[in-house]
This record gives C-alpha cells, structure tokens and sequence, in this order.
C-alpha cells in the first residue's frame, strides 16, 4: 500500500525522506507529504498528485534543514486524493505530526466522540482521529511512546501508525498492526520504511518488528514494546538484496511478490465490513436499503480478470439472494440494446477505476435509470465518482500488468456485495450470513497454506516448459478459475491455453486432447449437488485419450488419487469460496512458467495496466 519513512540522525532529514518516499514510489500512491520538526514546531507540506509535485512546492517554499522528519505517500482509502486528505495529518494544536497506512476499523466511533468534544476534523480520512488521540494523551504529560502504545490499545483494524512531536525533536514512534514496518538501523541515525527499500541507500541493517509492538528510533538507538508498555525484541537481519530486489521484497518480480501479498490483500479488504451488532456495513454503499430492496435484476459489467471475478459473483448472489443475475463484456454490453429499468443494479468491476469500456457502459446503463454500483480498488477514480455506490477492495497497487490480489480482493468484493444484498432482503439469516464472513474471514491462513506449496507448483512448472499449449477445466465456481488460470498463461508465458466448463468437453473441446497435453483440473469440494463425481468423470474422459491431468483438490480427497497425474491440495473450503484458494497454483504455475521461458513476467507485451481507450 502506501510509503512510509522516518528518520532521525545527523543529516537534514528533509532530503533523506523525499529520497526514500522516492524509492518507494513503485508501491503507487496519489498523494504525497513530509512533516519536520524545528525549534519545537511541526512544519509540513503535502500535496496531492506525485511526489514531484511536493518537490516544487518545498523549491518554492524551502523547509528548514532540520534532522528529524516523517513522510508519506497515500494510496487513497478515506476520502478522495486531495491535499487536505494527504499526510501527515497533525493534532488540533499542531503539536503531533502523523502519517498512517492501513485501515482503522473504529475511526467513526471516535471521531464521533473527538467531534462531539469540539474538535473539528480537518479531513476526510481515518488517520486524522489518531493523531488528535496522540495529542491528548501527550497533553496528560506522558511522553510519545507512551501515548502511542496507549492510544493503539482502544484502535482496531490493521495500521502502521509514525508520529512525531513538537516538544521532543529527538524521536520517532511508530507503532505496526498487520500492517508492514521495518527499522533500519544506522550509526548515529536510525530510519522507519515500508519496506528496506527506503533506506536502503543508507544502511544494509534491518530489523523487523512483531504485530502489536510500538518502536521508538532516536540517535542512539531503537527500543521496542509491545502495546501494553512491556518490553520487546525485534528481529535483527542483514540486508543483501540490491535496490531493485528490495523492492520487490526479495523477489524476483513484482507479481510473484503480489501473489505472496495475497493473504494480507485479503484480509484488509475484509477490514471494517461488520460492525459491533455483528452486521455487515458498506461505508460506501450510498445505495439506500430500499433501493436495493427495489432490484428484481442485476447485471454484472468487467473486462478480463475482473469478468472472472463477476462470474463467481453470479453463483454466489443467486445462490444466496434469488436475484437473477447476467454478466456481460463491458465492450460488448451497450451494443446489444441491453434491457433495464429503475429495478436493474448494474455491478462494474474494475480495479483502476478508469477501463474505458467500463465507464461506458455505466453512463448508458444510468442513463436508462438503473442504480450503478462500482467494485473498484483506486479511491477517486472516475468509475466509483460516476456510480451511485462502491465497495473498495483495498488490495493497494499492484505493479505486475496481469492481476493477482487485484483479482482475489475483487472476488472478497462480490462476496461482501452478495451477503449485504442477502441482510437486506431477507433471503438468508443473520447466523448464516455471519456464519460465511467467519469463513471468509478465515480465507487469509487459507491462501498462506496454499502459498506454503509454492516450490511443488514451480515443478510442475519445470516439468511443462516445453508444452505449447494448455488446458484448464472447472465446474460451478471453478469454472471462472479455470478461465483465470487460463488467461494469466496467456499474458505472461505467451501460450495457447484455454478455460472450459468441464461439462462442455464433450460438446467439441476433447477434440484438442492429445498424448501428454497438460490439463489443469480444479476439482470442486466433495458433497455439492455430485459436482465432485461429475468433475472426476470429465477428467477420466480426458486422462484417457492421453492427457496429462494436473489436478487441484481438497485435502483429504482420496477420489480423485486414481485420476491425478499429479495432485495439489486445497484447504477444505465451501464450494463458493473456492476460487480464493484455486487460483493461487494457477497463478504461481504462470508466473514460474514465464519465468523460466524467459519473458518479462511483470511487464508483458502489448499489455498496459490500466485500458483506457476502446
């Protein structure tokens, strides 16, 4: 997500934070900031836009060469990418200077209460509440560390907290909730990052802090705590990766580490959607419930990955809401003279917010008075402005072309849509609602085991690099997997591979199957509705002809043994939550492949991130 650097040494911190903020520039960001602390006073800048635009304003209006300093460069969450919503965000009496990535879940009860108190809120986001707690708790005369270990026992979510204060100019606090932060540790100086890659020009020292622990840097060292004031110990390691590994956290491209980034992905955009009466809330759902009690149809619009994404969303909103539901081609959905009314919901995905396609399609669907919802993962963009409502997935920028958690957070997306749209209406029980986000809830740990069998998908890869095409079969769910995993070969390994439902093979596919063709299967949980006998009959028609089955299925799964050439296993999960499991081999297995064809994984050719033209 966002960049982070704090510094406190011998040097003008001035420079020493804008090069860091520039070297984590590569994690993406819409705003930009610095604080600094000069003869008991917080100066700051901050502006929206790129770093270089904070850099002209600071040419124009110089800081003081002062040692101690904070910066910070957002990826929007609350609030749109403005200047006022920009950190560091500072205390009511400009004491406290603060800069924050993450979530913090509870922001609305205590800014209620802040607000209530007198204290007017300069912005539009969650981190400025923090810092007007930090400034209270300095104000009963304890010093920063303590305030910020106090202040972070009655916040909930995920953060990276980094503050400074007026009154003290010697230190940094920050403080890390699942949420990055590492120390780098320097002689007579010591810095705060994101990642290495902030100071890594300046020290190869590290050390990386537990969850719930506060550190405080100053001249002469680092101290560690956890929030309950006891003391701790970070983890001390040495750095050996150049500038551009330490970017990618030690991997050897960008996607490959977004596809490990992918249990934390998950889990924040979980972050915040139930509130303390167990119920599911969309902050940015501006639809009204009756509005939505009022949709007798919803109609799904994406391009690529994201259409796979709404493939998944149809089973889960008809299974759970009895709303019939169609997925169209963003490109393809104004042409055929679409049918809609004031009772038709139209769903666009799109991660960056700007597909041209898209956005289209959302101005004629509002246009015939439908209610237009976005699932889109960039604050601000045009899509969400343009749409009565949207869910943000939070995945944070994603530098790899093809879409890993980008995806993953949008199928968490469709999910939460389809259980709020399921509270709203009545067509499931409150017990069975919560019952499914505790299950979602526990995709995380899920995504983090299949993450674990990395080195025996990259076999596999090893195995088939000679392979010129691919086949993937799915059902129910898994079908959209399989048109996933299919379409992340074709982008990055430049392959023929192609997604079938398995029941269709028969209907002309099998023709493809030759001897030793790979297949990729994606065997659906045992016990709904004989999906799962289904599946394995389907693979013994193509094992048959010769084909090399590479299966993935549910631990435990002892049926499909006989018919696996080889066999990942899966964490036991509902058949609708599936894909969040499924696809992470997939993804692994192109990237590997692409990798050892020698192609630029993260930068593919004749595709750019963001389409924007039709």
């Amino acid at each position: 997500m966002c960049g982070i650097v704090g510094y406190v040494g011998d040097r003008p911190a001035e420079g020493v934070v804008i090069e860091g903020l520039r070297r984590l520039e590569y994690r993406g960001y819409d705003s930009a900031g610095i604080a600094l602390i000069d003869a008991g006073q917080i100066v700051t800048d901050k502006r929206a836009g790129k770093l270089a635009n904070l850099e002209k304003a600071i040419a124009e209006s110089p800081l003081p060469p002062v040692t101690t300093g904070i910066g910070h460069t957002r990826w929007a969450t609350h609030g749109p990418p403005t200047d006022r919503n920009a950190h560091p965000h500072l205390g009511r009496a400009r004491r406290v200077a603060l800069v924050h990535n993450g979530i913090i879940e509870n922001f609305a009860e205590l800014r209620g209460r802040l607000e209530s108190e007198g204290v007017e809120m300069a912005s539009d986001t969650d981190t400025e509440v923090a810092a007007h707690l930090l400034e209270e708790e300095l104000e009963t005369g304890v010093d920063l560390t303590v305030a910020m270990q106090n202040v972070c026992r009655g916040l909930e979510g995920a953060f990276t907290l980094v503050a400074v204060d007026a009154h003290d100019s010697d230190r940094v606090v920050a403080a890390r909730r699942n949420s990055p932060l590492v120390v780098g540790i320097g002689e007579g100086e010591n810095f705060l990052g994101s990642d290495v890659a902030a100071f890594i020009e300046h020290t190869r020292e590290a050390m990386e802090l537990g969850q719930d622990q506060v550190v405080t840097i100053t001249r002469e060292g680092v101290s560690v705590s956890g929030f309950d004031g006891t003391p701790a110990e970070g983890t001390r390691y040495h750095v050996d990766w150049d500038l551009s590994a330490a970017e990618k956290d030690g991997h050897d491209w960008f996607m490959r580490k977004e596809i490990f980034e992918q249990p934390r992905a998950v889990a924040d955009s979980l972050l915040g959607r139930r509130g303390a009466d167990g119920l599911l809330q969309l902050d940015e759902m501006r639809l009204s419930d009756q509005d939505l009690r009022d949709i007798d149809k919803i109609i799904i619009i994406a391009a690529g990955t994201s259409f796979y994404a709404g493939m998944v969303a149809k089973y889960a909103i008809e299974h759970w809401c009895r709303i019939p539901v169609e997925v169209e081609l963003a490109s393809e959905f104004r042409y055929r003279d679409p049918i809609l009314t004031a009772s038709t919901l139209v769903v666009a995905i799109s991660q960056s917010g700007e597909t041209a396609d898209t956005l289209q399609a959302i101005r004629h669907a509002r246009v015939q008075r439908s209610k237009v919802l976005a699932i889109c993962n960039t604050n601000g963009s045009t899509i969400p402005r343009e749409s009565d409502g949207v869910i943000y997935t939070h995945a944070g920028p994603e530098i790899g072309v093809a879409s890993t958690k980008g995806f993953l957070t949008q199928l968490v997306a469709c999910y939460l849509l389809a259980l709020y749209l399921a509270q709203v209406k009545g067509t499931r029980f409150g017990d069975e609602i919560s019952q499914v986000m505790d299950q979602l809830e526990e995709m995380p740990g899920h995504i983090e085991t299949v993450l674990g069998k990395a080195d025996q998908v990259y076999g596999i890869a090893r195995d088939h690099i000679d392979n010129t095409s691919v086949l993937f079969l799915g059902r129910h769910a898994g079908y959209p997997v399989a048109l996933e995993g299919a379409l992340k070969l074709k982008e990055i390994a430049y392959l023929h591979a192609e997604g079938f439902a398995a029941g269709e093979l028969k209907h002309g596919p099998i023709a493809l199957v030759e001897e030793g063709l790979p297949i990729l299967c994606v065997v659906p949980p045992r016990g709904r509705d004989q999906l799962h006998d289904k599946m394995i009959s389907g693979i013994q028609e193509v094992r048959a002809r010769g084909a090399r089955t590479l299966c993935l299925a549910e631990e435990g799964d002892t049926a499909i043994e006989p018919y696996a050439d080889v066999l990942i296993t899966l964490p036991q999960v509902p058949v609708l939550l599936q894909p969040l499991v499924a696809v992470v081999p997939l993804q692994l297995f192109a990237c590997e492949l692409a990798t050892l064809l020698g192609h630029d994984v993260d930068q593919p050719r004749n595709l750019a991130k963001s389409v924007t033209v039709e």
